[in-house]
């Protein structure tokens, strides 16, 4: 089988080491789909820019660096290289030939026109897994669309819902405040990408070569729950609803007496029956406009108002902490600080301090899913710009004459 290199040396200890990932990524989808794998052990060698990745650029700058890059391209080996070079080609085509999968989010056809379409990348390895993470997808009448993730879940229904009810505000959608149609459409290529290898290695490589189409509209519309199978049997538009949702109650942000939010989720009769002795109010269980669910739908409005009442008169941690002990779903809107402090996740690794050699010190997520057999690891943080550009190319049969040559012709930085 053809190597990189000793996977101890570059892919960690999880479930994936000895996965070797090539990356054609740019801005956030593949690249967060192969952060995915990387955090698993897999060896990622990305493939950016000699003027680097944009989201290099993105975000508040600590000492020139973008603390989100940091994350972003952890686990990463990064090979800087100028794809439009002529040479670049057989560069790619010689990694791809090590690879057991490729994931990538160019436009459709734009690899084409660098000579690496498929044709190219199934001879330099006839049974390459190929991940296509695309606006509209690989086909079809917007296959040629602009896009990009904020199109995704505009178009796949989220931005539609994210908005307050018409009734309370006449402000344009919300969006959910991160990349969230990128990285969804980067979670179905990883995971397909992992279905694929699973296919090829049951068949002893057998199997016939598989190409993922991932379509960022398409990542968004599966994750809508039942929002068109609603439309389609009864004609209904599900609407924005705010912080409530429409199926239980009561289950709402409720504010506090210092200024904060406190989400209660008691919508089930046993919870509810909990949270009116808490609030003082247990004959409210036995009231038939609230002791089961759908009297307490029909009547919401009065009932969020009788819980908002009693969460005005406690600060939010302490009433947090009143519907804990009482076994009643309940917490704070957590901001970066609440989650950086928080035990919970600090007991799981969920918040991990780290030092950066680019910025210093620096928070990361911890790796999803946790696997405690083989749990994946944070070898080191996004690296600079062509970090492992010789490294990589060594290994690929290049020399350090080579090297030198590709360098001073401007294919690799």
């Amino acid at each position: 089988m053809d190597t990189w290199k000793d996977t101890t040396a570059t892919g960690g200890s999880g479930p994936l080491a000895g996965l070797r990932i090539l990356e054609l990524g740019h801005f956030v989808a593949a690249p967060f789909a192969t952060r995915l794998l990387a955090d698993l052990g897999a060896d990622v060698v990305k493939i950016e820019p000699p003027g680097g990745d944009p989201v290099r650029q993105w975000g508040e700058q600590a000492n020139g660096h973008s603390p989100w890059w940091s994350m972003h391209a952890r686990n990463k080996r990064c090979l800087s290289l100028d794809l439009k070079h002529p040479r670049a080609r057989e560069i790619v085509l010689r990694l791809a030939g090590r690879a057991d999968a490729l994931i990538e989010n160019f436009r459709p056809g734009q690899l084409d026109k660098l000579g690496l379409g498929e044709a190219a990348l199934r001879e330099a390895r006839p049974n390459l897994v190929i991940a296509r993470i695309s606006g509209f997808g690989q086909d079809g009448p917007y296959r040629d669309r602009a896009s990009f993730g904020v199109i995704g879940e505009a178009m796949g229904g989220l931005r539609y819902l994210t908005n307050h009810p018409p009734e309370e505000t006449d402000l344009p959608p919300s969006r959910v405040g991160i990349s969230i149609g990128d990285s969804i459409a980067g979670l179905y290529a990883a995971f397909g990408v992992m279905s694929a290898l699973w296919q090829r290695d049951r068949s002893g490589g057998a199997a016939k070569p598989f190409t993922l189409d991932v379509a960022l509209t398409e990542a968004m519309l599966s994750m809508m729950e039942g929002t068109l199978p609603e439309y389609g049997v009864f004609g209904t538009v599900r609407e924005p609803q705010g912080s409530r949702i429409k199926t239980a109650a009561p289950t709402n942000a409720y504010p506090t007496r210092d200024g904060k939010w406190l989400l209660i989720a008691a919508n089930s009769d046993p919870l509810f029956r909990r949270l009116a002795r808490v609030i003082g109010r247990p004959e409210l269980a036995d009231d038939s406009d609230f002791s089961a669910n759908p009297g307490r739908l029909r009547h919401v409005e009065r009932l969020d108002a009788i819980i908002a009442d009693w969460s005005r008169g406690y600060d939010a941690a302490e009433a947090d902490r009143i519907l804990t002990e009482a076994d009643i779903p309940s917490t704070l809107c957590f901001s970066a600080a609440d989650i950086a402090a928080d035990a919970q996740y600090r007991a799981r690794g969920m918040v991990r301090e780290l030092e950066d050699p680019l910025i210093g010190r620096v928070l990361h997520a911890g790796v999803v899913p946790h696997v405690p057999q083989a749990p994946g690891d944070i070898r080191w943080t996004g690296p600079a710009v062509g970090a492992h550009t010789d490294e990589v190319l060594n290994e690929a049969g290049f020399d350090a004459g080579e090297i030198q040559t590709l360098r001073q012709e401007g294919v690799v930085r």
